[in-house]
């Protein structure tokens, strides 16, 4: 009798939406890294630009004062924090989000971009959560060349190649293309997870949910 081999199936393909000012999608990266633990097969993660606010200001300013106008009061922003405080402490995440700027962040998603380039999707990560951090726990400003240069830096991306990046054009269009695909997705809120190019999951779901559509998607591509 024949042996049947079993059918391995390919890497799973991610792409990631996601703000770097957004706080859900620095709690979405968390969930699906721990989603990532649980599952046996490859994937291949690449995080994609979105702007929340894509007019905001490239000179940083204390992030709050913004929100409360954008959410009607300071107190339902108070009560937004104490939410997300302890959301983020039960993925061991630090969270600081008094500390927060309001800033453009097509720059740092043209770093994110780079690292993606230069290291691949593991570097891409590491540099993706570093600016995560940055804003939400440190209140740095995510506008700032030199800043998102030392950010890099200590991601592993050389931080001369983030200096270069940003004195020139470079990684302008494909921001623009991958900012374009977004809207012809129907993508309007972040982070959302697009398996494949075809299955997509909005928001920051639990690890369980992400891995269970790992799990589905896997299963379709060995079928």
């Amino acid at each position: 009798m024949e042996r049947r081999r079993r059918l391995l199936p390919r890497s799973v393909n991610v792409e990631i939406f996601a703000d770097v000012v957004c706080p859900w999608c620095y709690l979405g990266q968390a969930r699906f890294r721990q989603a990532l633990a649980t599952f046996d097969d490859d994937v291949q993660v690449t995080w994609r630009p979105f702007r929340l606010d894509p007019d905001a200001p490239v000179t940083a300013t204390p992030a709050t004062p913004h929100l409360a106008v954008k959410f009607g009061g300071a107190e339902r922003v108070a009560e937004a924090y104490d939410r997300l405080r302890g959301l983020a402490a039960a993925e061991g995440l630090p969270y600081e989000p008094e500390r927060g700027m309001h800033v453009n962040t097509g720059d740092a998603h043209r770093v994110i971009w780079l690292a993606g380039r230069e290291g691949g999707p593991a570097l891409q990560d590491a540099v993706a959560e570093r600016l995560f951090r940055g804003q939400h726990a440190e209140g740095r400003d995510l506008g700032d060349a030199g800043t998102l240069a030392e950010l890099a830096g200590s991601a592993g991306l050389a931080p001369e190649a983030v200096r270069s990046l940003l004195s020139s054009e470079e990684g302008l269009a494909e921001l623009e293309q991958d900012l374009e695909r977004a809207l012809e997705l129907g993508i309007t809120g972040v982070p959302f997870f697009l398996f494949e190019g075809t299955w997509g999951v909005s928001g920051a779901q639990s690890a369980e949910t992400l891995t269970g559509a790992l799990r589905e998607v896997a299963g379709n591509l060995t079928s």
